[in-house]
């Protein structure tokens, strides 16, 4: 499917606000919420919009730490290493990079304490260098 400019449009919007009505939608961009709803579906069948998520402010539940941890595996050990992350329930994401690092991954934690364990539990498997993040910026990322 070859993505248009009011697609682009429906997208931005979308990743404004997951939640918004067919109706509003095609408001805001000026087109009917049928026409809006298709080019939705059409792109929910396509892969493109793979699934409507909640932002969660994480220090409000109990994860005020926020890291990003480069990890480089050791001895080949990659099959270890994904099989001990994909079993964390606090990695919001583990991307394989290009550069000196083998994966990037970010990580919400209690407290530091946390943190230590985490990078303990990877050590057997990869040399890390951890990022405690301090804040963050607001952005808003848009199709063009």
């Amino acid at each position: 499917m070859k993505i248009d400019e009011i697609d682009k449009q429906i997208l931005n919007e979308l990743m404004k606000d997951g939640r918004i009505s067919m109706k509003e939608l095609g408001t805001k961009i000026n087109m009917s919420s049928p026409a809006v709803r298709e080019r939705v579906k059409q792109m929910e069948s396509y892969g493109i919009i793979k699934n409507y998520t909640v932002a969660i402010d994480l220090t409000k539940v109990g994860y005020p730490v926020s890291c990003l941890i480069e990890a480089t595996v050791k001895h080949g050990e990659y099959s270890r290493f994904k099989q001990v992350v994909e079993g964390m329930n606090n990695v919001e994401f583990c991307h394989r990079i290009a550069g000196r690092a083998c994966f990037m991954i970010k990580a919400y934690m209690e407290d530091l304490s946390k943190v230590e364990a985490f990078i303990e539990q990877l050590s057997p498997f990869a040399e890390t260098v951890t990022h405690v993040v301090l804040s963050t910026l607001d952005t808003d990322m848009t199709l063009t």
